[in-house]
């Protein structure tokens, strides 16, 4: 598994951070070699961004379910090396709007940024919680 992710993470990342990118707000509307890589790196952390959001914050704000986090509500944000050119250090960051995982209603927007290195290892250096959203009661 670890060998497949890391077959499948550094090239993505590579590609896609040449150098620092911010990508735009604005829906692609055709698709692209780096539309794909950016949608196959978010399927691939899409585990480890759920698993923090588990973990960290969202147990202490609803006990009723755990929130679920859905690949086409997540943001690429920004992407960079830590370490110089061709560098194996790779920081990237992600929007998340997580959802109750039954209708889907958004319960709140993360910002989250990983470290992603040689192993492969992902790491967890930095979580923003930026909202809450008021959950409907029935």
């Amino acid at each position: 598994m670890n060998k497949m992710l890391l077959i499948f993470i550094l090239p993505l990342v590579l590609i896609t951070s040449f150098q620092t990118t911010t990508v735009s707000s604005a829906e692609p509307n055709r698709d692209s070699d780096e539309l794909r890589l950016q949608d196959m790196l978010i399927l691939m952390l899409t585990p480890y961004i759920e698993k923090d959001l588990n973990s960290y914050y969202y147990p202490k704000i609803s006990r009723d379910f755990s929130p679920d986090v859905t690949p086409w509500k997540i943001e690429l944000i920004e992407t960079s090396r830590v370490n110089g050119f061709r560098g194996f250090i790779l920081q990237i960051t992600f929007e998340i709007e997580p959802t109750d995982g039954g209708q889907w209603i958004p319960v709140g927007k993360d910002r989250m940024t990983y470290e992603i290195s040689v192993g492969p290892e992902v790491k967890l250096i930095n979580h923003t919680h930026l909202k809450t959203y008021e959950y409907p009661l029935e």
